[in-house]
């Protein structure tokens, strides 16, 4: 993944590359726990000072790595709401678009986020990612009516929020480990179809 909105040397962002691949390859073959800095640089063919120009230690690393990850999904994000005119509403199979782009950008990088997020070995992606999986569902509650099923049931919107982000995250978790069976769109729609029985009018 590459975030555009910055101008940085070309020799940076490839020896960025190098060592962000070497890491996720590491990551499948072994716990967190047991790669080193020296793996890391041996696998991405560099050496250990080549390393920590640029970064202080793997922490952070995963912290950078996390960041990036997030600068890409917000700029995706952003546009896709931009490109629809802030339309809400819509209980169409296009009703969750920024839903869509999300899946079609996690399936793009899907060795990372398998790795990253499937497989749990590495918690601040999750947490990471959780956060935009909150601002979609959050904006359905908002958005839900008095006659919504939340509103008929007394149920707190921010328990809605948890529930639904966290059934979003399980999908995504579980899509990825079945070696994603279904189109990034397909997902999305079923995501659609069943959410809106606890936050729309049904």
């Amino acid at each position: 993944m590459s975030n555009g909105s910055q101008r940085i040397d070309p020799r940076i962002v490839r020896t960025r590359q190098l060592i962000k691949e070497a890491f996720i390859e590491l990551l499948w073959e072994m716990d967190l726990e047991k790669i080193s800095v020296n793996k890391i640089a041996e696998r991405a063919t560099i050496n250990r000072v080549t390393f920590y120009l640029h970064y202080r230690d793997i922490p952070d690393m995963l912290e950078k790595m996390a960041d990036e990850m997030m600068d890409n999904i917000y700029a995706i994000l952003n546009r896709t709401d931009s490109q629809q005119g802030g339309k809400p509403g819509q209980q169409d199979q296009e009703s969750w678009p920024t839903l869509v782009a999300l899946l079609e950008h996690i399936a793009e990088y899907s060795k990372f986020y398998t790795v990253t997020l499937a497989f749990k070995r590495s918690p601040i992606f999750t947490d990471r990612l959780l956060k935009p999986l909150v601002g979609i569902i959050k904006d359905k509650v908002e958005s839900s009516g008095k006659d919504s099923f939340l509103a008929r049931n007394a149920i707190p919107k921010d328990i809605a929020v948890w529930f639904g982000s966290s059934a979003m995250i399980g999908m995504i978790n579980s899509w990825l480990r079945a070696d994603m069976p279904y189109t990034p769109r397909y997902l999305a729609q079923q995501m659609a179809l069943l959410l809106p029985h606890y936050f729309g009018n049904d």
